[in-house]
């Protein structure tokens, strides 16, 4: 099956604009940017739990480090702030905006309503907004993702290692987006064996709660859903999933990751060895994707732009040695990889 692969990453930082974002974010690298209408690099604002999660915002930290390299650009990437409002999402978009960067990209659907604003303010400027696509202009792309297919092969893989027919699902937050991982996994997982028994649980509410930044709030879903008997447990929890890792090894049960290859992160070394797969979403390769159609092609993308299974948007990591050298479980991805793709087996988003 196809492997989406994390791209390698390597730093690039100068100090430019550091007083100009800093009351709106903090910024791990700068430049300059530009004054003019040519671009100059990425703007690039993280979603809650920001840089370091080893997850979703570092899937866009790698695709923005590659483009950087790749396009002989620097870019400006800009933290989030605890309790941030609505409008200092907008400011920050603005700073990022007027200083040259193009694109200019929001990392999850938090950004909505500022990237709908502030595009209507820059419509030389385009902008991205990762998890959405509820922005329709003509300088916004909305890069999303068909999450339930990836979970759906992670619900495969979960019923197929389980030694008590029991699992379990973490979700982050309590909201649409989430429910499609949920959906696909429990599908996924009844396919193999319609009577397992699926642990499922969401942290919070609303993002606000922390629900995509809390390890500790990770770690503690995850005790409790191995103490009632899951031994494989599935996270869609951002920052957060850091914690449900943390649990199943310290039980010695399997984890599923989730947006990154969570296998090969350096901050989650000392559990990979309980770190089964992860449903991965390319995130790096959208926001590479659209910076390439800015700085280099002078095409820019805009609209909808779907990665699925088909075009290699969404997929599982095969980085451990005892997932990929499973051969019947391969076999039973291999074929439910194929059902999704003709259309035979339809994944449910809810």
């Amino acid at each position: 099956m196809r492997r989406v692969s994390r791209i390698a990453v390597a730093g690039v930082a100068t100090a430019a604009l550091a007083v100009t974002v800093s009351a709106c974010g903090s910024s791990s690298t700068s430049s300059a940017g530009s004054k003019g209408g040519k671009s100059q690099g990425i703007g690039l604002a993280y979603d809650i739990g920001g840089k370091g999660d080893q997850s979703f915002n570092d899937a866009a930290y790698a695709g923005f480090q590659k483009a950087e390299k790749d396009f002989g650009v620097s870019g400006r990437d800009v933290e989030p702030q605890d309790g941030e409002t609505d409008a200092d999402k907008v400011q920050r978009l603005e700073t990022l905006a007027k200083a040259g960067y193009n694109p200019v990209i929001g990392v999850g659907f938090v950004y909505a309503p500022a990237v709908k604003e502030v595009a209507a303010k820059f419509p030389k400027v385009t902008f991205g907004i990762i998890d959405d696509n509820t922005i329709q202009a003509k300088n916004v792309a909305d890069l999303v993702f068909h999450e339930e297919e990836s979970s759906y092969l992670a619900g495969v893989t979960a019923a197929k290692t389980t030694k008590k027919n029991h699992i379990g699902f973490i979700g982050g937050v309590d909201i649409p987006l989430i429910h499609k991982f949920e959906a696909g996994f429990v599908q996924g997982a009844e396919s193999v064996n319609p009577k397992i028994k699926i642990e499922k649980q969401y942290l919070t509410q609303t993002p606000q709660e922390g629900g995509f930044s809390s390890p500790d709030k990770g770690e503690s879903a995850t005790n409790g859903q191995i103490d009632a008997g899951a031994d494989v447990i599935y996270h869609a929890a951002g920052l957060s999933g850091q914690g449900v890792i943390k649990a199943a090894a310290a039980h010695k049960v399997w984890a599923i990751g989730v947006d990154s290859d969570q296998y090969e992160q350096s901050a989650l070394a000392s559990y990979k060895n309980y770190i089964l797969t992860s449903a991965l979403k390319n995130v790096s390769g959208a926001v590479y994707d659209l910076a390439q159609s800015v700085i280099k092609d002078k095409k820019p993308l805009n609209g909808e732009i779907r990665g699925s299974l088909d075009n290699g948007g969404v997929g599982l990591a095969d980085s451990n040695p005892v997932f990929k050298n499973n051969a019947d479980l391969q076999a039973a991805l291999k074929k439910a990889e194929q059902g999704i793709k003709d259309g035979t087996i339809k994944v449910k988003t809810s």
